[in-house]
């Protein structure tokens, strides 16, 4: 008797057989005929059903126009499946760049799909696995690109895996499709949390106190933000209109510039791994918006104080690539 294990296997290697479940690695991806699959839609069976149907009452009677609306019906049928195989064989497909996003975000993967043939492909839907699709319509001997929407529920490497394009084009009786899986990735950073910079991790240069730095003279005010320390609130300015005046900060330019080292350590020790990663997002990109230079030290990984938006990025990658295999 066969144990479900066996039934199991033999289950994915005939998916494996069939579907191509593996990864494309040569480039690009064609899509030849043996990796299109096509059946009737509910619509295409109804149109079968009502096809039987009528011809069952024109060979009952006896109708000769009955025969021949019959077999034109039936004939239309054949033209609209042959023409939803080819709206998909022979496309090519290159894949692209997916920027980084956070997580809980959505992730749009980018495909270049070029067109070789002498005829337009129209109504092309790209989707991964049960995420919204994204629609593509492609002249003839042309090129366009297609973003495909996947949501990021984890941080680190996202991988979306096969791709599902199909199409009902030209009448909806038949769907055709296929499962290129061309390489794609995409970084996904941790899901920031909005808490107050740490601010006895501030390191201001010798001779000077913490606090001091970047304060000598009043610039100006802006709008509050999470990060912010009270101490800062223009409370005066807010009291003048309190029922209308959104909190405001004050700013200071000219002092030594401070560094700002966004330490694992400082995070809460009873709380779980995402979240302490979550804390140190939150706690860079405040760190970012306040233009302040910021290093950020993890479990066998230290990046030294700087700023900019590359900085920023180096350290939102390494958070969410820590504890990830390469």
């Amino acid at each position: 008797p066969f144990h479900p294990r066996h039934v199991m296997a033999l289950r994915q290697a005939l998916a494996q057989r069939l579907f191509r479940f593996g990864r494309d690695e040569r480039l690009p991806v064609v899509l030849t005929q043996r990796r299109i699959f096509i059946l009737p839609t509910g619509t295409g069976l109804l149109y079968g059903v009502v096809l039987v149907a009528m011809l069952l009452g024109a060979i009952n009677y006896s109708l000769s126009l009955g025969h021949a609306l019959v077999f034109l019906l039936a004939g239309l049928g054949v033209v609209g499946m042959v023409h939803t195989f080819r709206n998909l064989v022979g496309l090519h497909i290159f894949p692209g760049r997916a920027d980084p996003v956070f997580a809980g975000e959505v992730a749009r993967f980018r495909l270049r799909v070029e067109n070789p043939r002498d005829y337009d492909r129209i109504a092309l839907e790209f989707t991964i696995a049960a995420n919204p699709a994204a629609s593509l319509d492609l002249r003839r001997q042309a090129a366009d690109v297609v973003e495909i929407p996947c949501t990021a529920h984890r941080r680190g490497i996202l991988e979306p895996g096969r791709i599902t394009l199909s199409t009902r084009y030209p009448l909806g009786l038949f769907r055709a499709w296929s499962y290129p899986h061309p390489p794609l990735s995409c970084l996904v950073y941790p899901k920031p949390l909005d808490t107050p910079l740490p601010p006895h991790t501030t390191q201001a240069p010798s001779g000077q106190r913490p606090g001091e730095f970047g304060q000598e003279d009043f610039s100006g005010l802006r709008l509050h933000r999470p990060s912010d320390s009270p101490r800062h609130i223009a409370w005066k300015a807010v009291a003048r209109d309190f029922d209308h005046r959104p909190l405001l900060v004050k700013q200071f330019s000219g002092g030594a510039d401070g560094q700002l080292i966004l330490d694992w350590a400082l995070t809460p020790a009873e709380s779980d791994l995402e979240t302490r990663l979550s804390i140190l997002c939150g706690w860079v990109l405040a760190a970012e918006g306040l233009s302040l230079r910021y290093g950020l030290r993890l479990p066998g990984v230290e990046l030294e104080p700087s700023q900019g938006a590359t900085h920023r990025d180096a350290c939102l990658e390494a958070l969410a690539r820590h504890g990830k295999a390469s």
